[in-house]
């Protein structure tokens, strides 16, 4: 049986780790979610958040968001490849409702895996 947790080991936590990801990625847009990626040397996927209080203004939006994210990548996290993965959000993106910000953001995921495989 696959665990389906979210420890420490899976998230992008220091600037440097966040920093690599941004030098060399893979990206996935949407109007209302931005994914950027890289390959990583572990044998499992990360994932790291950068929402700014600019686009998403109330936190409890940025909670809402981060959460369904987390729930998500929880779920998910066998099929992907070793790929660091970090959320970024948009203005719009407070308009849709939990199961919209859970599809656009299956759809990304998917792109990614694609070109990751390319």
């Amino acid at each position: 049986m696959t665990k389906l947790t979210f420890p420490r080991e899976l998230r992008l936590l220091t600037p440097l780790d966040f920093n690599l990801v941004f030098q060399e990625s893979i990206r996935a847009g949407s109007p209302f979610l931005t994914l950027v990626t890289r390959k990583n040397s572990l044998n499992h996927p990360r994932l790291g958040f950068a929402i700014a209080k600019k686009q998403v203004k109330r936190a409890h939006e940025r909670n809402r968001i981060k959460r369904l994210a987390k729930e998500y990548f929880r779920h998910h996290q066998h099929q992907f490849p070793n790929i660091d993965f970090i959320l970024m959000a948009k203005q719009p993106v407070i308009q849709l409702n939990n199961q919209q910000l859970v599809e656009t953001l299956d759809k990304l995921c998917q792109q990614i895996i694609k070109k990751q495989k390319n």
